[in-house]
């Protein structure tokens, strides 16, 4: 199905949670609506699902008003969070209950629901636990069971509100690589909310970044978190460093070398770095030409190893620098608290001092 929202905006009470949201989802594509908490997204599912309705602007389903449409003929599937299994019913139970209240004259019969349920607890890969209580399942088992639920009316939409919110890591790793399986053999259009960057980057085709109400940048994977067009998304797609710097005349300087930022206008402005692009290096070693070496020597706060990387953060003036680095790199130039090393930057991100500023490089991203 083809979803179509055009100037969507929504108040609760004074609040604006929606302001004027543009949204062109294609038939059968996986969208991530990604933001921090209080962003809109959940409210904009929401709308999708027929569980909210919007003060302004339209949700076209394959042309046609879904506003104007009664819930059960959205052909919407929507799973929450928190599962909301019914924990007296049985497995089967749950994923047939949405079946068994159709009105008569569109309910299948008993045989038709049972082969449903049959054959969608196999696709998602809970064939032998039909007759047992959620309580009696894993936090991943019960999801699956929401999953089956929601497959169960045959929707043309799958809506997914923080579906791994409540899971631990490896479970939601391997949960959503089958979720992409899945929509993939399906064929629904699957729009999917989460404030999770790595899941989101992950999972969908395109990534919506909202913030404030707003839809900041939509693009794919690769496309947002490569080219970010405002500091917002550059700062909400993993971690960063932040380097105040002076455009003039089509450069900017970090360091020993300007970079050229040609479509900026002259003035202060901001250069954010990833931690993956801040090189640690011997002070008599050159940067490379393409690299900027920071003046002076950072001395180092702190290193964390992470299996093949390391976090490591120093202070280099007023700055606390993060750097995510190769194990390597951290025996070789022995980095180790209180020590010290030049640091260097590459691929440089530039935006004017007017925009908003990056949260503390030692966040979560």
């Amino acid at each position: 199905m083809h979803i179509h929202v055009d100037k969507l905006s929504k108040h609760f009470g004074s609040t604006l949670v929606l302001d004027g949201v543009n949204l062109d989802i294609k038939e059968r594509e996986f969208i991530g609506l990604l933001g921090p908490s209080g962003s809109g997204k959940t409210t904009l599912l929401r709308i999708l699902a027929g569980l909210e309705y919007a003060d302004e602007g339209r949700v076209l389903f394959d042309g046609r008003d879904a506003q104007t449409l009664p819930i059960e003929d959205r052909q919407v599937g929507i799973v929450f969070q928190h599962y909301a299994l019914f924990g007296h019913m049985t497995v089967s139970d749950n994923v047939a209950f949405g079946l068994k209240v159709r009105p008569r004259g569109r309910r299948p019969s008993r045989p038709d629901i049972a082969a449903t349920v049959a054959r969608l607890l196999d696709l998602v890969q809970l064939g032998g636990l039909a007759d047992r209580f959620p309580g009696q399942l894993s936090g991943g088992q019960r999801q699956r069971v929401a999953l089956a639920r929601a497959l169960a009316t045959e929707p043309k939409v799958l809506l997914l509100d923080e579906p791994f919110g409540a899971l631990d890591a490896k479970v939601r790793v391997d949960l959503r690589r089958w979720l992409r399986e899945l929509h993939d053999s399906t064929g629904l259009t699957t729009v999917f909310v989460t404030h999770d960057q790595e899941e989101a980057l992950a999972l969908a085709d395109r990534v919506a970044i909202m913030a404030k109400g707003r839809i900041e940048q939509i693009g794919t994977p690769t496309q947002v978190y490569e080219g970010p067009q405002t500091p917002f998304v550059y700062d909400f797609l993993g971690r960063t460093n932040a380097f105040d710097c002076v455009i003039a005349d089509g450069h900017a300087r970090i360091g020993d070398k300007a970079f050229p930022v040609a479509e900026l206008p002259d003035g202060p402005a901001v250069a954010f770095v990833r931690p993956h692009d801040v090189l640690l290096m011997p002070a008599d070693e050159a940067a490379p030409s393409a690299d900027a070496r920071l003046p002076g020597e950072a001395t180092v706060r702190l290193v964390t190893a992470l299996g093949p990387k390391a976090w490591v953060e120093l202070a280099l003036g007023p700055h606390v620098i993060a750097a995510d680095v190769g194990r390597e790199v951290v025996k070789a130039l022995n980095v180790a608290p209180g020590g010290r090393c030049a640091v260097h930057v590459r691929l440089p991100c530039f935006f004017p001092t007017s925009q908003s500023r990056p949260r503390d490089p030692r966040g979560r991203g």
